[in-house]
């Protein structure tokens, strides 16, 4: 029984739609306040420079999406999102997403990667990208609305994946 992390395809969109809004439903991971259509999800996964499922014998248990995180002359700079799904978090599929986009960013070019908002009461998220050796690069106090409305702080993180930690 082992996870295999691989490209996304066209029989993967279902599951994937659905494991992704369901983080969006749950109001405390992802900036976005709907879920996505159906064409809009379509175009989403498309236009990254990756979108990776983790399968568990045969099921889709989570994706990430790999993208520059900005353009020109920052566009050496990666940003991912993850997304497992809920009876399939705390059983290493998150980690194995995490380590598979970092030699995916690497592959492609990237030079680093950089998270833009961890929100901070995502607890298992930031232990996780500290084991890996993200380094936290500030926090942004209320920087995030959760789902009920209040505010949490949001972390910024990122990692070199230059072989000799030159940037």
């Amino acid at each position: 029984m082992s996870i295999e992390i691989r490209a996304y395809d066209n029989n993967d969109f279902d599951d994937i739609r659905s494991i992704w809004n369901s983080v969006i439903e749950e109001g405390n991971a992802f900036h976005y306040e709907r879920p996505l259509s159906q064409d809009q999800a379509e175009l989403f996964f498309a236009e990254q420079t990756r979108t990776a499922v983790a399968t568990l014998d045969g099921e889709v248990v989570g994706l990430y999406v790999l993208h520059p995180n900005n353009t020109g002359r920052c566009a050496h700079i990666a940003n991912t999102s993850y997304a497992v799904k809920a009876d399939f978090r705390g059983r290493s599929v998150g980690e194995q997403l995490v380590r598979d986009s970092i030699e995916s960013a690497k592959t492609n070019g990237f030079r680093i990667i950089q998270f833009n908002a961890v929100v901070a009461t995502n607890v298992g998220a930031i232990h996780l990208y500290k084991k890996i050796g993200f380094k936290q690069l500030g926090t942004i106090p209320g920087g995030f609305r959760l789902g009920d409305g209040s505010y949490s702080d949001i972390i910024l993180f990122y990692i070199s994946l230059m072989e000799d930690n030159s940037l």
